[in-house]
């Protein structure tokens, strides 16, 4: 089939345009008008979308084209919701859509409405071509992903299993090029770390605030807080980061390649991490090879009279593949020291999947094809996405929302930033790229 790409990304532009302008803000998330969009689009071309709903609002859409299944299925997952905007720290609406500088503006622009995007279209030509494939292709965008996917991917899998079951997945956080050491190199996710978020109680003796005293549970958690925002906690070298790292210093080569694989050595890495301290990598290095904890809520007392008898901290944990709950409780017991109490607010496994597979082949060959010169590696992601829940159902995921940026662009600070956006031609490499993935891979 002959594509005419630009009119493909003139489509995209609009289609992209048209969700950013659905406000799914989550909380509360209202998703539901997106899925009712998509299904509507979908429906036109001649598929049968289902449209689940896991909560008021809260809608979910799944399509699927048939293949002739010869192969298990490839599922296309995303999610419709975005984090909050403050629309007064923004040069446009965040909810606009409008097209300024060759770039659209809004929130979702690059998380992930873009990708929805570039899964919706990779349907469309599907369906439009009736592209023979050996396995089926299933669309599914849901609802929920920034706040868990409790009534997005996880409503799916508690729910209507059979009808994302696949072989494997592609979604969000990869397929995205950083410049490093003089080289493009486009990170496809294979790993991603575990969320551990814990409530930590301090108790302590009650009493008039005219009086102090040392058992003050108010004290007692500042100076733990204090302690644990200055910790730097023991050393982990994984395997998915391993291959990261190894990817990069290969593509790199010389000097800056032996100071990425100094980040693999036990007692040297920190002079590796100092070497980096002058780019923006130091803290994204850091966070892959240690587990990690941010203090982020604390609570403590009703009164200003009253020392009251206990005080509370909400801890954001990430915890690398290998480690869970109980060894990052103790290596936060190694700092602070006995006589706090922990309990689960939220808990996510970490999840590493192998990056030598004919699907990650496939997305590497694409990219190269389309970016001469450029180097492909795995990436382990510090933060989570509903590859976690979808894991469950024994479905490995890759992070593959593939667009090509200038140099300048800075990915990792918009993404939940202020004045997000995606330049028109980083959309139409994407649209391009993930097609040709998926028509290759399931042929």
């Amino acid at each position: 089939m002959t594509i005419d790409w630009q009119s493909i990304t003139d489509e995209a532009v609009q289609h992209l345009q048209a969700l950013i302008r659905i406000d799914t803000t989550n909380p509360p998330g209202n998703e539901q008008a997106a899925a009712d969009c998509l299904a509507q689009l979908l429906a036109r071309e001649g598929y049968a979308p289902v449209v689940l709903t896991s909560a008021p609002g809260r809608g979910n859409v799944v399509a699927r084209y048939k293949g002739r299944g010869d192969a298990a299925p490839l599922l296309l997952l995303s999610h419709l919701d975005v984090v909050p905007a403050e629309p007064a720290q923004w040069e446009h609406n965040p909810f606009g859509g409008e097209i300024v500088d060759g770039m659209i503006w809004g929130r979702g622009a690059l998380d992930m409405k873009s990708i929805v995007t570039m899964q919706l279209m990779t349907m469309l030509l599907l369906q439009r071509g009736q592209i023979p494939l050996a396995r089926d292709v299933i669309f599914a965008a849901t609802a929920d992903e920034e706040a868990g996917g409790e009534y997005g991917a996880g409503f799916l899998v508690e729910n209507h299993p059979e009808l994302i079951r696949a072989e494997h997945a592609l979604s969000e956080f990869g397929g995205f090029p950083l410049e490093f050491g003089g080289r493009t190199i486009y990170f496809c996710q294979a790993a991603e770390k575990g969320f551990c978020w814990l409530r930590m109680r301090a108790r302590g003796q009650p009493g008039h605030g005219s009086m102090p005293h040392p058992d003050n549970a108010t004290v007692k958690l500042a100076e733990a807080v204090g302690k644990l925002g200055r910790a730097r906690l023991p050393y982990h070298r994984t395997q998915a980061v391993t291959e990261m790292i190894h990817g990069m210093a290969n593509a790199i080569g010389g000097m800056q390649g032996a100071v990425l694989r100094l980040l693999l050595h036990p007692t040297l890495h920190p002079l590796a991490l100092r070497a980096l301290a002058s780019s923006s990598f130091e803290r994204f290095f850091y966070a892959l090879l240690h587990n990690t904890v941010s203090p982020t809520v604390l609570q403590a007392g009703s009164k200003t009279n009253v020392i009251p008898s206990e005080a509370v901290a909400e801890l954001d944990g990430r915890t690398l593949p290998g480690q869970d709950m109980e060894s990052l409780i103790g290596e936060l017991e190694a700092v602070i020291g006995p006589g706090f109490e922990f309990e689960p607010i939220h808990l996510g496994p970490p999840l590493a999947i192998s990056s030598e597979t004919v699907l990650f082949a496939t997305m590497a060959r694409v990219l190269q094809r389309h970016d001469p010169g450029a180097a492909v590696a795995p990436l382990m992601m510090a933060g989570g996405t509903d590859a976690k829940h979808i894991a469950r159902l024994g479905i490995p995921c890759y992070g593959f929302s593939p667009m090509r940026l200038p140099p300048e662009f800075n990915f990792l600070a918009m993404v939940h930033g202020h004045n997000e956006r995606i330049p028109i031609d980083g959309l139409a490499f994407g649209v391009q790229a993930l097609y040709e993935v998926v028509e290759e891979y399931c042929q």
